[in-house]
């Protein structure tokens, strides 16, 4: 449980992170490349393909990591067990 708690948690920060630099890259991409803003095209731009592809790179960029931390967290705790008990 606490494995799939912490994979959600860095999903959620992951994903918020990821949809931040998503629309600072393309703001950055809408100034480099002189994307026109004709019928608003250059904010749909941003906000219809930089921000879902940075949210989902940015979600799985942050679940991996804590889905890897709880792993070996747990890891470790059940090798702390079988220790213990082989002692007594």
């Amino acid at each position: 449980m606490k494995i799939a708690l912490l994979a959600l948690l860095g999903l959620a920060f992951g994903a918020l992170g990821g949809a931040a630099l998503g629309i600072s890259a393309g703001l950055a991409w809408i100034e480099i490349f002189r994307t026109p803003n004709f019928e608003g095209y250059s904010g749909m731009l941003v906000f219809f393909t930089f921000m879902p592809l940075g949210a989902a790179i940015g979600g799985i960029g942050g679940a991996l990591p804590f889905a890897v931390i709880a792993i070996r967290d747990a890891g470790i705790g059940i090798a702390h067990e079988q220790a213990a008990r082989r002692e007594r």
